[in-house]
């Protein structure tokens, strides 16, 4: 094989952390979504940043493509090796190594998992935001510039992360940023690697920004007739500044398919789920806040969760609704779509993909993190039927178009990978080919990730 001498100095390296087992190959090639199986050569499992520059030393010699692996739970194929290569597996750089309570920041390593630093959080008070339901690895959330549930009231990745150590692609090891919360020096580089996907470089340290355990938590869900008068009241309520933690929107065939999973027997039309942090006080007259305003929209069933065993199935069949969705379709897989629009065109944009979904000759759940104008078609098909598969991608299309037609970007949170390549120069323009001009100069022999993000 061409990467043989790599391999064999990679051996002399790692031992028995090398792993060339079909097994082994086969777990790191595969996705989540409809991408077919595109192992790696071998994975490697690296337990700390001298080994990943060791690593990538050896393959940027040899010219064998890297790709970063964390929990393996993005849906655009951005872990899948379409040019072989090696896989770095980061589960076994999972460790919180510091803890700074007073300044509410934590430096952790890239497969630690985010539910995994939460537990560890508990006893200090503070805990992580970011919550994109799966539980993904912190490096991948950081190289993918993940968002979700909660990103209206804390943000994305982006506004969570302080610092990054970076492996490049030569081996050579930089840190970006520091460990206060605003700098005028520079390039922000920290802010080039988030979302850059594993193309400009392996992140192996991450200094990531803490909150504050709020004091009360309430949780509540109400049901809508109609979907555009859901979204309209998301809308109207992010309009008038209610400070929501979370706003999530499940659509009527979504909440069959939660209901299906979980057992659980929520009416089934679109319903929104929404929590509110901070005082006993607060969380108590936000709630009835946010009951009046979506009583004006039809709301119905409004229900309030404030013990945590309540709250925790309230977000379990969210969290769980991409699962619960292909149990719709048994054997089905899933085209998983993301779009994000400014928040005065959501009802627009959420209508028109239902009405193009209805058209079609597949089913297509829509849910979302709709405070911040995002939101996922769970596009479903039979794998035998290649026709249900290119109706899904052409939805996906237009909903790709639609956005951009309506100021957005064909992705909020899921990333472009290889799905979404296509629409890079509808969005950018000449900024893409800036965005190749930068992997060119980081990345010259393009052993990093190859085919994600930029053209090549």
């Amino acid at each position: 094989m061409a990467f043989d001498a790599a391999f064999s100095e990679l051996a002399t390296v790692l031992g028995d952390r090398l792993s060339r087992s079909k097994s082994d190959l086969d777990a790191h090639g595969g996705s989540e979504t409809h991408f077919a199986l595109a192992p790696p050569d071998a994975v490697a499992y690296p337990q700390s940043t001298e080994d990943v520059s060791r690593i990538l030393a050896i393959c940027h010699a040899h010219g064998v493509p890297v790709i970063a692996y964390g929990a393996g739970t993005s849906l655009e194929g951005h872990t899948s090796a379409i040019r072989g290569g090696v896989t770095l597996d980061f589960s076994r750089m999972a460790d919180i190594l510091t803890i700074n309570q007073g300044d509410m920041d934590v430096v952790v390593q890239p497969g630690l998992t985010r539910e995994d630093l939460n537990r560890e959080l508990r006893a200090t008070g503070l805990f992580f935001s970011v919550d994109p339901g799966a539980n993904a690895s912190v490096g991948g959330m950081a190289a993918t510039r993940a968002s979700g549930t909660t990103t209206v009231r804390y943000g994305t990745m982006r506004d969570n992360v302080l610092a990054l150590q970076v492996v490049l692609a030569d081996g050579r090891v930089i840190r970006t940023g520091t460990r206060a919360r605003k700098s005028s020096s520079g390039y922000d580089l920290t802010g080039l690697f988030l979302g850059s996907e594993g193309t400009l470089g392996i992140i192996t340290e991450l200094t990531l920004r803490l909150n504050g355990q709020p004091e009360a938590i309430s949780a509540g869900i109400c049901a809508f007739d109609r979907m555009s008068d859901a979204v309209e009241a998301v809308v109207a309520v992010i309009q008038m500044g209610l400070p929501m933690a979370r706003i999530e929107f499940l659509d009527a065939d979504a909440v069959r398919a939660v209901n299906a999973y979980s057992g659980s027997e929520v009416r089934e039309t679109p319903h929104l789920f929404v929590e509110f942090h901070g005082s006993q006080a607060s969380v108590a007259e936000d709630a009835e806040r946010f009951g009046e305003i979506v009583a004006d929209f039809g709301a119905s069933g409004v229900e309030v969760a404030t013990k945590p065993e309540d709250r925790s199935a309230l977000w379990t069949m969210r969290h769980h609704a991409y699962w619960a969705c292909l149990g719709l379709k048994p054997g089905a897989t899933a085209v998983v779509t993301d779009v994000c629009v400014p928040i005065s065109h959501l009802a627009q944009a959420v209508e028109e993909t239902q009405a193009d979904i209805a058209a079609s000759i597949i089913d297509g759940p829509i849910l979302g993190h709709v405070g911040d104008g995002n939101f996922h078609a769970i596009l479903l098909v039979d794998p035998a039927q290649p026709a249900e598969l290119e109706a899904a991608k052409s939805l996906a299309a237009r909903m790709n178009e639609r956005a951009l037609r309506l100021g957005g970007t064909v992705t909020g949170e899921h990333g472009i990978g290889m799905g979404k390549l296509a629409y890079m120069e509808a969005q950018h323009g000449d900024a893409w080919d800036v965005m190749t001009d930068i992997k060119t100069a980081l990345d010259p022999k393009g052993i990093l990730n190859p085919g994600k993000v930029v053209r090549g």
